[in-house]
């Protein structure tokens, strides 16, 4: 609100801080020229620092007011410094990145106007599908990859089933049941409220037979909807994302998701693994003079509807932490309110198109929007309700880490096609693309399911001479090597270390002894990459965390990382219950 005694600016002195605001030294994406008293000024340029793109954003606005044109226009840019992007194509839209536009004398008016040398081009272009829903590349996960947390999302657990559900994939790491799709989760369920698995069941403690029932129902359900092509082998490295063109352009992956509205939380929560992965694998690396990686999330609302306390907090740690691996992170939806108020609090680039005020909501949201802006010349409740199509209220965060001031923008014309790209050349760019022979086939390896039904391969016999049994995997991430009873007091000696007091653990057990099992032996199989233990138990999960700041995934990661050791990288899973562990 503009106080009484404050002088009102003249147009010249607006557009002055407005000029110095957006004088910036480093690369930057330009958006678009500032709007003052109703006029375009192409001396008043607005822009976006690259090196802050990392400090994520938020591009909201009311339907069919040009969020997707903004963001498919920064994404250009982005690709041209060299940056990597990720979109997801809700409506098809997107794929027109791959297009050179063809100019108009509407566009050259437009962009003349805006002081934008405007030229028609293509960018390189990488189509993703999930589990081939689409003409993309199929991205898979496996389920133990997916963690118990976001696949709880999926299923709509309460806290009590989720907690359920994590002892689950507790028991399945520990005894070596890989859980790479559906079917082997079924399967471990099933043997658990089986007579077979009655006392492993007892032994899990707080998962009781009729909640693993209910779990055990939603899990049928997720098959019975098709879901099970999206979970199984092999799975996407999500380094894929990172990628650039032999020119130096960044590559723009284009998520397709054709069938959104019958699969939103789906979708959504899948969008949440991507960032996840990435979170675990990248190391950290600081302030840059441009991202890793940029992603956008389209209708981030989806996220957020319903959503858990667990996943929440997930978010919100994903968001604060993975700035400083240098991926910066876009939330695209329709206002403010959608996302919660600790991830909003993070996001410092701002591009808001209009929004509406029909009913007493919309005024209410409207203002909740006014009033997380910094105070302006602009009265910015009329301007959101005025401002036109392809024209947004923008600050971003400048080279010294403040706001720059608030201004209404017509933005710039993306330079390549603003709708789909023709189908050919998207098949066209699938069937020459590096990734479909890495992920075009799905394969079903020896997993939980065909050790609990007698159903693994024979043996190969035994591990030549001076080879160790069990052999690493592809990606390198081979067995630690030694036995349970190794692994557990050797995670005792560490959490006694860490913590300067005796262990929470409890000993190990008799059955954890080398040549001894409580668990059915299944038919001889090749010896899998054993699993990533999921969870310790609550006492070290919570001592370790608190210990650490309740990093979760963050500094806990680089602590067990700078072990050296594979103990060190298997003594917890990230925020999101993810393993960064997979068989590729």
């Amino acid at each position: 609100m503009r106080m009484a005694n404050k002088p009102i600016a003249t147009t010249a002195e607006k557009l002055s801080t407005i000029q110095q605001g957006y004088a910036l030294e480093g690369a930057t994406i330009e958006l678009g020229a500032a709007i003052v008293d109703g006029e375009i000024h192409k001396e008043a340029q607005v822009r976006l620092p690259l090196a802050m793109m990392n400090r994520h954003g938020l591009v909201a606005g009311a339907t069919g007011t040009g969020k997707t044109v903004t963001l498919h226009m920064i994404a250009e840019q982005l690709s041209t410094a060299g940056v990597p992007v990720f979109l997801a194509d809700i409506k098809g839209d997107l794929s027109g990145l791959a297009t050179a536009a063809t100019g108009s004398e509407k566009l050259s008016a437009r962009t003349e106007a805006l002081g934008q040398q405007w030229q028609g081009k293509n960018f390189p272009v990488e189509f993703l599908s999930l589990g081939g829903d689409g003409n993309g590349i199929p991205i898979r996960a496996t389920i133990t990859s997916f963690g118990p947390i976001l696949l709880s999302r999926i299923m709509d657990l309460n806290d009590t089933q989720e907690s359920s559900l994590q002892l689950i994939f507790h028991f399945a790491d520990k005894n070596k049941l890989e859980l790479i799709d559906l079917k082997d989760l079924r399967a471990v369920i099933q043997f658990l409220t089986s007579d077979e698995g009655k006392e492993q069941l007892e032994d899990l403690g707080g998962l009781s037979k009729a909640t693993a029932g209910v779990i055990l129902r939603e899990l049928v359900t997720l098959e019975a909807q098709g879901m099970e092509k999206f979970f199984g082998e092999p799975e996407f490295d999500t380094a894929e994302l990172l990628r650039t063109a032999p020119d130096g352009r960044g590559v723009i992956s284009c998520l397709e998701l054709p069938t959104l509205q019958t699969k939103p939380l789906l979708f959504s929560t899948f969008l949440m693994w991507l960032l996840a992965d990435l979170f675990e694998d990248l190391p950290e690396a600081g302030d840059l003079d441009k991202p890793k990686l940029v992603f956008f999330l389209d209708e981030a609302h989806l996220l957020f509807n319903d959503a858990s306390k667990a996943f929440l907090e997930a978010i919100t740690t994903t968001v604060r932490l993975i700035r400083s691996k240098g991926v910066g992170i876009f939330f695209v939806t329709q206002t403010p309110k959608d996302v919660p108020a600790d991830v909003l609090g993070q996001l410092a680039n701002r591009v808001q198109h209009a929004l509406r005020a029909f009913t007493p909501e919309d005024a209410k949201a409207l203002k909740a929007t006014v009033s997380t802006f910094p105070v302006s010349d602009y009265d910015l409740e009329e301007t959101l309700t005025s401002a036109g199509i392809g024209e947004a209220v923008i600050t971003v965060m400048n080279e010294k880490g403040a706001p720059t001031p608030v201004a209404l923008t017509r933005l710039r014309a993306p330079e390549s096609v603003m709708g789909p790209s023709a189908d050919d050349l998207i098949r066209s760019t699938v069937a020459s693309s590096s990734l479909l022979v890495k992920y075009g086939t799905a394969v079903d390896n020896v997993s939980a399911y065909e050790k609990l039904h007698g159903n693994a391969a024979p043996s190969t016999g035994d591990a030549a001479p001076g080879l160790p049994p069990v052999p690493a995997s592809a990606s390198g991430s081979g067995a630690s090597g030694g036995t349970s009873y190794d692994i557990d007091a050797e995670a005792r000696r560490i959490e006694e270390e860490i913590l300067g007091r005796p262990s929470s653990r409890p000993a190990p057990s008799p059955s954890s002894l080398p040549g001894s099992s409580s668990f059915p032996e299944p038919a001889p199989a090749p010896a899998p990459v054993p699993q990533q233990s999921s969870q310790q138990d609550n006492g070290m999960f919570g001592d370790l965390a608190g210990a650490l700041g309740g990093a979760l995934g963050g500094g806990l990661k680089s602590m067990v990382r700078s072990m050296g050791t594979q103990l060190g990288r298997d003594l917890m899973r990230g925020v999101f219950g993810t393993s960064s562990r997979r068989r590729r």
